[in-house]
């Protein structure tokens, strides 16, 4: 089961997904993503993807999605700990030339 949990420090919202990001879960996440994204204008939201157990395209398409929001509103957008198997397709579809990804845990 995914889900999402927030937190926001300044002017930055951290977004911690769990679980897996399929076609079944994907359109839920982004709903919820989406509506933190409207409400707080942050400059900068983050990612945080070491909870993850899954991902597919549908994932790619939910961080394009975000990234193409976070430009709309004028916020950065980036990835944080994405899991090795979330990494592996992160950059197999070359989204690391568009979306940063950052490691911050080892």
């Amino acid at each position: 089961m995914e889900e999402i949990r927030t937190v926001t420090t300044k002017d930055m919202l951290t977004v911690y997904v769990y679980g897996e990001i399929d076609h079944h879960s994907a359109k839920g996440i982004r709903t919820q993503i989406d509506r933190y994204i409207l409400m707080q204008k942050p400059s900068s939201v983050r990612l945080e993807l070491s909870g993850v157990t899954f991902m597919d395209s549908s994932g790619l398409g939910l961080i394009m999605g975000r990234y193409a929001l976070c430009t709309d509103v004028g916020c950065s957008l980036c990835v944080l700990n994405p899991t090795d198997a979330v990494a592996r397709i992160i950059f197999m579809a070359g989204l690391e030339k568009i979306v940063p990804i950052e490691r911050t845990q080892k």
